[in-house]
């Protein structure tokens, strides 16, 4: 799997560690791909670094992404605003592997600010080794929530 990591200049040291981290952890697993955010530009903001994640997602070039702000919010919030990116904070296991199982989730966003590496490290390995269920109730939910994204771009559903 084609994993990308992005990270504004609150997330970015997290960022490095974790992709360091992960590297060691699951080797020839995934393709590691770093697109960005190296803490040394103040300005470096999050809805930059979101929309250059969010663009891999949609662009194919990434399955699955990682997200780093200070908090984890203002990332979230940036990411869901992209077609066909769907993300949420989760700083536990459960929330991050029940997030692609039952929603499809396809971008984890973490808080540099909230949670330490370890346990971020292990939101990670969760995130990246669920796979959606494609249970129907889950299908169902999930097409009501493209349904929703095509209609707020002005799409017919």
């Amino acid at each position: 799997m084609r994993v990308a990591f992005a990270a504004d200049h609150a997330g970015a040291r997290f960022k490095d560690e974790i992709v360091r981290r992960l590297t060691g952890l699951t080797a020839g697993e995934h393709e590691l791909i770093d697109l960005g955010g190296d803490g040394s530009d103040p300005e470096d903001d999050y809805p930059d670094f979101a929309q250059r994640l969010g663009l891999a997602i949609q662009e194919g070039r990434a399955d699955r992404g990682i997200l780093i702000c200070g908090s984890g919010v203002g990332a979230s919030v940036a990411a869901n605003k992209m077609r066909g990116v769907r993300t949420a904070i989760c700083h536990d296991t459960y929330s991050a592997h029940q997030g692609v199982e039952h929603d499809d989730m396809n971008v984890l966003t973490l808080g540099a600010r909230v949670i330490g590496v370890e346990p971020a490290v292990e939101c990670c390995v969760a995130f990246l080794g669920a796979r959606f269920s494609g249970e129907p109730r889950h299908e169902r939910r999930l097409r009501k929530v493209l349904a929703m994204e095509a209609a707020s771009m002005g799409e017919a559903s």
